[in-house]
């Protein structure tokens, strides 16, 4: 055997051995890797993985405790990542995947961590991972780098955005740089420097490759996606009021498309050489024609006198103008948010109850509050955009929009030339990607709101209620429940897949269900 044929065989074997670190060892040559949020580019789908349908106890792997934190774990090698807050302390978690059992915590700088919503947490952007280094942003310090094994590789400081609820944007990777969308509500029209940016910064040192202003844009929660298409790569931005295409390499803007929501949350997602990007109505309002019945049905429920009318004595305990009626009024998203201290928060009930009180008999009937309702405010949208434009796209490169069944926080899923959905009060509706048209749309039986995305993997949508309600549903034009349990236990954040294990995170703990692990996991 010739020196250059050992060399070549050594050097096949060396590419085996990088393949199974990065994927796992008993993972199928065609399965990505679950390295950000939402998986292989933001997409939401495990090719070639076959996690369990049924994800009962017979499936369950292992559980751990993890502390509170709403970033999604994601998947490197034999490792499982995520992030909490422990004792005040911002802290990236490695776990084994085979276990478990915790791997190395690694707690950030200590930083004044800051207010967030009630709905978020400090600890809400989900890390991203390579081959050698995992990278984790917090909104109250800036970004983190760690290898495998915990060490820290950089840190990068970043001033903190402002925004009403707190950051959840996540960091993504693109070839030699990590890509970061900082906007901000400090962003003012009138301002001579845009304070909302996107930041791409070399992977192996932290330093700066691009910044891109984004003037137009103020506080937002979506993550960015790279779309591939025959004419390049964009990277694909969803931000207040429209989606943006940049050039991932120098950070340039090349196309924009308008007509969203103040505040977008959702993920863009690619197929069938399109890419779609959605956002609901302010308030989580799903349909461009809303039935405005549920709210008012939302604000009889403290019609304690029971005669069909509300009168300013009866809006007491968490009476607030509803946003989301089909949420408990005690709930922090249920509707405007009024002060807690009873001396500022009653001269905001008095002018809110006399705006619609419009004949000023001291009462609101059902005519006068629907009368209140304006859903002008941009349309609830899902957008498919072709390539190729320049430019404002929507007149040009805009070949069908939907304006019905929109989610608010959960990313469309796209599989198949299919689009799914999935919204709060528990309604999934798949959509053809080839003309935006609803093939159908059901109830899962599961109501209640909905933060999680959906997921797809071995032909199945899995999809979980923030009441812990999961939902298994064959992927096809037709409807059918393969499977659904209640966890017992609030879910917020998306699963995570790998060949054989969809791993979910509760509100304390993260557990692996995993084909082939029956009873395995009695701990």
């Amino acid at each position: 055997m010739t020196l250059m044929t050992q060399q070549t065989i050594w050097a096949a074997i060396a590419l085996v051995a990088a393949a199974s670190m990065a994927f796992g060892a008993d993972a199928p040559a065609d399965v990505d890797a679950w390295n950000q949020f939402r998986g292989p580019n933001g997409s939401g789908v495990a090719r070639g993985c076959r996690p369990p349908v049924r994800l009962d106890a017979d499936h369950l792997a292992w559980k751990t405790s993890v502390p509170p934190g709403l970033s999604s774990p994601v998947l490197a090698g034999d490792r499982v990542f995520l992030t909490g807050v422990v004792s005040g302390r911002l802290v990236t978690i490695a776990l084994d995947e085979a276990s478990g059992k915790v791997a190395w915590r690694r707690p950030a700088p200590p930083v004044r961590i800051g207010r967030v919503h009630k709905t978020n947490s400090p600890a809400s952007s989900t890390p991203c991972v390579d081959g050698e280094r995992v990278y984790v942003y917090f909104g109250a310090y800036g970004l983190l780098c760690y290898d495998h094994d915990g060490r820290e590789q950089w840190a990068r400081p970043i001033p903190t955005p402002r925004n009403q609820y707190g950051m959840a944007t996540s960091p993504i990777v693109y070839r030699d740089t990590v890509i970061l969308v900082l906007d901000d509500d400090a962003n003012l029209p009138d301002s001579k420097v845009s304070r909302s940016r996107i930041l791409a910064v070399s992977k192996a040192t932290g330093e700066t490759v691009w910044e891109a202003p984004r003037p137009l844009h103020r506080g937002g929660w979506s993550t960015p996606m790279i779309w591939s298409h025959a004419g390049g790569k964009d990277l694909v931005v969803m931000g207040s009021r429209r989606a943006c295409g940049y050039d991932p390499e120098t950070g340039v803007e090349k196309w924009y498309a308008g007509g969203f929501s103040p505040e977008t949350i959702t993920v863009p997602v690619a197929g069938n050489g399109h890419v779609h990007v959605s956002a609901t109505r302010l308030g989580g309002v799903p349909d461009e024609d809303p039935d405005p019945q549920p709210f008012w049905e939302a604000v009889m429920q403290f019609d304690s006198s029971g005669d069909g009318r509300l009168e300013r004595g009866e809006m007491t305990g968490h009476f607030t103008f509803p946003f989301r009626p089909e949420l408990p009024p005690e709930h922090p998203g249920y509707g405007m948010p009024l002060p807690a201290d009873e001396a500022r928060r009653k001269p905001r009930l008095d002018a809110m109850f006399a705006r619609i009180d419009k004949n000023k008999d001291g009462f609101w009937t059902r005519e006068e509050f629907l009368a209140s309702l304006s859903f002008r405010r941009a349309k609830p949208t899902l957008m498919a955009i072709r390539p190729g434009g320049r430019g404002d796209l929507v007149d040009t490169h805009v070949p069908w929009q939907l304006h019905r069944e929109i989610p608010e926080i959960p990313s469309p899923v796209f599989h198949e030339n299919r689009i799914y959905l999935v919204r709060n009060g528990g309604h999934l509706a798949a959509v053809d990607a080839a003309d935006g048209k609803v093939l159908y749309r059901r109830r899962l039986g599961a109501p209640g709101q909905y933060s999680a995305s959906p997921v797809v993997a071995n032909g199945h949508l899995y999809m979980a209620s923030n009441r812990g309600v999961v939902t298994v549903v064959p992927t096809g034009d037709a409807f059918r429940k393969a499977f659904q349990r209640d966890l017992g236990e609030p879910v917020f954040v998306t699963p995570a897949i790998d060949a054989r294990t969809i791993y979910l995170r509760t509100e304390t703990r993260l557990l692996a269900l995993r084909a082939g692990a029956v009873r395995a996991g009695k701990s």
